[in-house]
């Protein structure tokens, strides 16, 4: 594993920590490897949730290292758009539930890979922004397509064609995050999650993160299709009927992923 991420597996959690001082910056070697990591993820059974922070006090992430871009080379851009796109769109498919716990500046590639996961929590000092086109370039890991998705256009564009940069109580407020909590908070609260996740099916929540996420691409009246067709698949697996047996005999279900 890339020194630039940490996975920590801590029961059926893996906590993954951004490790690029000082501003835990991306870099092709550590977009490649959180690709690699969250397909490993997916393998692992006994994972049922993914924890993303960054490390130290001030950075959650601010995205990635402009002076890769300083000398107008294409082939370097196009290389680093499709590590970024390829990197984010992995974590977006994650099996079972992402929460990304920001600690701090979330800026560029730092927002959008916030953007990727299925929840994020903000630190009150938090700032986040998607300043792309201050320097020239436009977000390209996601970003113009999920905050839009999540916030509306109207604040997307605010955001993006603005280049408004918001502290974590705009965020909260305009749906951009789910919670906010106090400086240093950011973590427990999402590992506490996490937990909640792990008293949940992670067959039934893997098929409700897919419906979810199908509204993205599919018209309604095909979501309701799939929504029973997944329903009705639930039944195959062993979650299913440990699931209802241990409602029924009043006793807490053991999970098997399977």
């Amino acid at each position: 594993m890339n020194d630039s991420l940490i996975c920590e597996r801590r029961g059926h959690v893996a906590l993954v920590t951004m490790n690029n001082p000082p501003a835990n910056t991306w870099t092709a070697d550590s977009l490649k490897g959180l690709k690699v990591l969250v397909e490993e993820l997916n393998q692992d059974r006994d994972i049922y949730a993914l924890v993303l922070t960054g490390q130290g006090e001030k950075f959650f992430s601010a995205g990635a290292d402009l002076k890769l871009f300083a000398d107008g080379d294409r082939s370097v851009a196009r290389d680093m758009a499709r590590d970024f796109g390829e990197a984010f769109e992995t974590l977006s498919r994650f099996r079972g539930v992402s929460i990304a716990a920001i600690n701090g500046f979330a800026m560029g590639g730092g927002l959008e890979v916030a953007l990727a996961c299925d929840i994020r929590i903000a630190e009150e000092q938090a700032q986040m922004a998607l300043p792309e086109a201050k320097v020239g370039l436009l977000p390209c890991a996601g970003g113009t397509q999920n905050l839009a998705l999540l916030v509306g256009e109207g604040w997307a564009k605010r955001m993006i064609l603005c280049g408004e940069r918001i502290d974590a109580a705009r965020a909260e407020k305009i749906g951009l995050v789910e919670e906010v909590v106090a400086r240093g908070q950011a973590l427990e609260r999402a590992l506490e999650l996490a937990e909640q996740v792990a008293q949940q099916s992670p067959v039934a929540v893997s098929a409700c993160k897919t419906l979810v996420q199908s509204s993205r691409s599919r018209p309604l009246d095909q979501g309701y299709i799939l929504e029973r067709e997944l329903f009705v698949d639930l039944f195959h697996s062993e979650d299913q009927r440990e699931g209802v047996n241990a409602f029924l005999e009043k006793r807490k279900p053991e999970w098997k992923n399977r």
